[in-house]
């Protein structure tokens, strides 16, 4: 139905639950599906949403509705954002019309950066996904979430997680403990076939990603949780490999700034800058077939992603105080200056030619030197190795969005504080996009493979 999707004109279909500030959503976009639903909690994040819809959803707006039973929207118009508890929202009018349900629920019971409670945290929203699965049945999951599903101390719960995801329809009773309901899932997943095409039944690849591996300028470890439902077709071998294997890589950045092809890119790079940056990496890089990895100067003048930027004009040191917006003169929002920026014990900076440090959102706030930048002016200092110290300051939202890939039309709702939230919580799109790429090609493959033996089969008989 892929090819059928192209010929006839519709594009395939996608929910997205727990949109936060938008990042897969926009990735899901961007491979070319049709939002039928938004669903999101967080007022300031809501606003975001509406703010952005029509410049990065694909859509012609957002229809706001406060019942959670709504009617599915035609090509063409407006798709629903429900601002409400995702546990409260009635699938039905969805049920057999989804190729893709993304979302990454609630991270905080699993994050290192949380109170880590794991399964017995309230704000665990996987069982919330599967009840939407149950009840969508859609031909394909992506869900992304902190590398700490994948801590020892959370193994078992999260095998438990993807043997859920895999029975979906094996319903736990209330007063059933999860490690019970978990041996029953076990028992009945040991009898299936490799070859099982039970539509209520869903193959599942857990991939632990680096973003940066994926061509984002940013260094963020993540779990992408794919499913397809088990008649669908998929070939999981080949998705796997496919996915399993990353465009970019750190070696070919060494390469890069080696052979010079980095810094005819940045050629205004001090010479002092450039000596530091090659005195750090070896002198003789493995070799891969990869791409570089990108930075955060590539992100800040425009090269981190596939599609050229303009250069984000420079902060004035000397205006910091006056929270001054650098970026109005070329019509780019949220490039504002904004002082207070310390380095201290276990708040490093970024550095510019390294993918910046993971962007977080931060349990008291965002932290320090994860939204702190190493610049390339430097001032005299005798107690310092080799005599000099470089300047820092704060990156601006504008830079901290780019680092996460989203384009400068995304305009984050609140203040400073708050949009680094939605972005610290996000999903990078460049990351999103290629898996709900991967998962559309997937798709048509399958597709394609069921057409040419039901033809087959026909022309047989």
């Amino acid at each position: 139905m892929g090819d059928q999707a192209q010929e006839t004109g519709k594009a395939r279909t996608s929910v997205e639950l727990f949109a936060g500030g938008g990042g897969l959503a926009m990735a899901v976009h961007q491979a070319g599906f049709r939002p039928l639903l938004f669903n999101e909690f967080n007022k300031r994040a809501c606003e975001t949403l509406v703010a952005s819809a029509t410049r990065t959803l694909g859509v012609d707006g957002l229809t706001v509705i406060e019942h959670p039973r709504f009617e599915v929207p035609e090509e063409g118009q407006p798709a629903p954002l429900y601002p409400g508890d995702v546990q409260d929202l009635d699938f039905t009018a969805l049920k057999g019309r989804v190729d893709v349900l993304a979302g990454g629920p609630p991270c905080q019971p699993f994050s290192a950066g949380g109170v880590a409670k794991g399964d017995e945290d309230k704000r665990n929203m996987f069982p919330a996904m599967f009840k939407a699965i149950c009840d969508i049945r859609p031909k394909a999951v992506i869900c992304e979430n902190v590398r700490g599903l994948l801590r020892p101390s959370f193994a078992d719960y999260f095998q438990y997680i993807v043997n859920e995801l895999r029975l979906p329809f094996e319903k736990r009773r209330d007063d059933t403990r999860w490690q019970d309901h978990n041996a029953d899932l076990t028992r009945i997943l040991g009898k299936l076939s490799d070859d099982d095409d039970n539509p209520d039944h869903y193959k599942v690849l857990v991939v632990p990603v680096n973003a940066a591996d994926y061509g984002v300028p940013q260094v963020r470890n993540r779990v992408v949780i794919i499913a397809f439902r088990a008649d669908v077709g998929v070939d999981m071998e080949s998705f796997e490999k496919y996915v399993k294997t990353p465009p970019f890589s750190e070696a070919a950045l060494y390469r890069s700034i080696r052979d010079g092809e980095y810094w005819r890119r940045h050629d205004d790079v001090p010479a002092h800058v450039r000596a530091r940056v090659e005195a750090r990496i070896p002198a003789v890089p493995k070799e891969d077939d990869c791409l570089p990895w990108r930075t955060l100067r590539d992100a800040i003048k425009g090269y981190g992603t596939d599609v050229r930027l303009p250069e984000l004009p420079p902060i004035d040191l000397g205006r910091l105080d006056e929270k001054f917006d650098f970026g109005s003169r070329i019509g780019v929002k949220d490039h504002v200056g904004w002082p207070g920026a310390r380095i201290y014990k276990g708040h490093t900076p970024n550095e510019l030619d390294r993918p910046a440090k993971t962007v977080k959102a931060g349990v008291h706030g965002v932290p320090g030197g994860e939204s702190v930048m190493l610049l390339d002016d430097r001032v005299r200092d005798p107690e310092a190795p080799g005599g000099w110290t470089y300047r820092h300051r704060y990156m601006t939202v504008r830079e901290t969005a780019r680092v996460m890939t989203f384009p400068d039309e995304w305009l984050g709702s609140g203040p400073r504080g708050e949009q680094m939230r939605q972005l610290g919580n996000a999903v990078p799109v460049v990351l999103g996009e290629f898996f709900a790429n991967a998962v559309a090609e997937a798709l048509s493959s399958a597709e394609r493979s069921k057409a040419l033996a039901e033809g087959a089969l026909v022309t047989t008989s």
